[in-house]
């Protein structure tokens, strides 16, 4: 009890004074509520019911008593663990009085599985949840690349397990460039360090074909923060392959099941990411040998088909297809010429039809059949009436051969033949 606070004097003004059950109960809560306004309790979870408000009731007790408490929703939301009954728990917060009810509960502000089988405990029900998301699916892990150039290393730079790593590395394969971002491997901070390790990573483009998260064997303890949640979730999110060798074989982390690839110790990590020497010489004997099967395969596929053309007569009589080409020139030739003679005959006998037809039609042709034109004179006009005459005009007649001149003696207009009064 806090030696600063002083009861209220009026609880003793007199040894007759008589309270209502409210008034009792407004006292006692005030006195609970400032004497232990924090206090720390551990006991084991009873009689747990989560109201519809999302409020988590429930009983703290050990042998010998009980102590109603109550979690409200908003700091329920963000328990990391499956709290149920007969879990043992250490719970921080203040008493309180609910006076509808006259009793007093604990409100929890802080609550955790108490002892080191709580932590496993938290530890199996964070790998269900992370499970049920999928973050250790099969089907999400990405196979690591043939031919890494270069690999990110996130450990203790003073460890063994770079050493170990780096070690085979050099005795497998050289030809890779290694990025080493140390961190803490274990105690306070180190699951922060390793996922602040990721994020960077993430954040700039360092060229990394695959990481590698690795650290040494010890005891559960020692590998706890590789089961943090913050580190689990970087490893799943990283858009680079990841390589997990945390511990020895029997050490297992949700780091490990995250990972793209589990490797059970530093060394193996090695042998995961980059090939051997060996394995290399002999992989490129073997593209040697496909290669130069392919090319034999490949010169005698073209010899073959080289040969075929040269027997081809295009190649063995090159000049018959010119002549050829010459004798159907020649072809068109003679049939072009006799399309041609075709075609002007048949425009001559056209052109004969035509010049008949405006033979007949022409005065000309009217004329050789015994008929003259006259023609006034000079003026050369068809002279179409007589009436059009008069005696003394001169006019010219234009016979089928010849033509002359000749006087207008008489006129007779009516069609009847013109009679001379006096001989000629």
């Amino acid at each position: 009890m806090s030696d600063e606070y002083i009861f209220p004097s009026r609880l003793f003004d007199s040894q007759s004074h008589v309270f209502t059950v409210s008034e009792l109960t407004v006292l006692v809560k005030e006195v609970l509520e400032n004497v232990f306004a924090s206090v720390a309790v551990i006991g084991e979870v009873a009689d747990l019911s989560v109201a519809r408000s999302g409020h988590c009731y429930f009983t703290l007790k050990d042998e010998g008593a009980q102590l109603p408490a109550v979690i409200w929703r908003s700091q329920r939301e963000r328990l990391t663990f499956d709290l149920h009954d007969g879990l043992q728990v250490f719970c921080r917060g203040r008493l309180d009085v609910y006076p509808p009810h006259g009793r007093y509960q604990l409100i929890v502000e802080e609550i955790e599985p108490s002892g080191w089988g709580a932590k496993e405990l938290a530890l199996r029900r964070l790998k269900e949840r992370l499970a049920r998301e999928g973050l250790f699916d099969a089907a999400r892990k990405r196979p690591l690349p043939r031919w890494p150039r270069r690999i990110g290393v996130v450990t203790s730079p003073t460890g063994a397990a770079i050493h170990d790593f780096l070690t085979a590395l050099r005795e497998r394969f050289r030809a890779v460039d290694v990025l080493i971002i140390p961190v803490k491997v274990q105690g306070e901070g180190a699951a922060e360090e390793i996922t602040e390790a990721f994020q960077w990573l993430e954040k700039y483009d360092w060229n990394l074909d695959v990481i590698v998260l690795t650290r040494g064997g010890g005891s559960i303890e020692d590998l706890w923060a590789f089961n943090e949640e913050s580190v689990v979730r970087a490893v799943a999110s990283s858009r680079i392959p990841v390589v997990s060798a945390v511990g020895h074989e029997i050490d297992v982390t949700l780091a490990d099941l995250a990972a793209d690839v589990r490797a059970l110790t530093p060394t193996d990590a090695a042998s995961k990411v980059v090939p051997s020497q060996e394995e290399l010489e002999a992989l490129l004997t073997s593209y040697a040998m496909r290669l130069r099967a392919h090319l034999n395969l490949r010169l005698k596929a073209v010899r073959t088909q080289l040969e075929g053309l040269a027997s081809r007569p295009v190649f063995r009589f090159p000049k018959d297809l010119i002549y050829n080409r010459s004798q159907q020139i020649d072809e068109w030739e003679r049939r072009l010429q006799e399309a041609g003679d075709r075609l002007l005959e048949r425009k001559r006998m056209t052109l004969s039809g035509v010049a008949a037809r405006l033979e007949s039609l022409s005065p000309l042709g009217v004329l050789s059949r015994g008929y003259s034109m006259t023609l006034t004179y000079p003026q050369g006009a068809v002279v179409r009436e007589a009436a059009s005459l008069s005696p003394g005009d001169v006019v010219q007649t234009r016979l089928h051969r010849g033509s002359f001149l000749s006087r207008v003696e008489k006129i007779n207009g009516e069609g009847e033949p013109v009679r001379l009064d006096r001989p000629v």
